[in-house]
């Protein structure tokens, strides 16, 4: 295998596998009443008093908490894969590629989820999906940002 494809492989692999554990999620098997037999006792083991709305409150929470979580792996994964392309519009313009991409997943999953009589699609899902993404592809130009000041700061001129 040469260089280029093997880089390709590298870069693109786990996001393409990503996205397939984000449709996965998609599933009935991600549903909330699949989640809640092991979020429920967790949740009625670290607080044993609250009261039954309070305990489904706290599910509704961690489920967007991980809409949140995975959508920001994927924009960073994504970001990784477009940044290091060989392709120059993506090289040129990874955090908009990476959102692009992770907002066409994010669609593709809420509308997927609306034919699915145990799931709920929704636009407010989408929109807690792309905040995660943006949180994620902050953080990235940042770092990638501050890694290029290093860079510059440890060389004399």
């Amino acid at each position: 295998m040469n260089k280029v494809w093997r880089g390709r492989l590298v870069r693109y692999t786990p996001f393409i596998l990503w996205t397939g554990v984000v449709m996965g999620f998609s599933t009935s098997g991600a549903s909330m009443n699949r989640t809640s037999r092991f979020i429920r006792p967790l949740l009625e083991f670290l607080f044993p008093d609250a009261p039954e709305q309070t305990l489904f409150l706290y599910h509704g929470i961690i489920r967007k908490s991980a809409h949140f979580i995975e959508y920001a792996i994927l924009a960073a994964l994504a970001y990784r894969a477009f940044r290091e392309s060989s392709k120059i519009l993506l090289a040129s313009h990874p955090f908009l590629a990476a959102l692009l991409s992770v907002a066409i997943v994010a669609v593709v999953d809420e509308t997927y989820q609306s034919f699915d009589p145990s799931r709920t699609g929704s636009p407010i899902d989408v929109l807690i999906d792309l905040s995660g993404a943006l949180a994620a592809l902050a953080a990235a130009r940042f770092f990638v940002r501050k890694r290029k000041i290093d860079k510059s700061d440890n060389h004399p001129v």
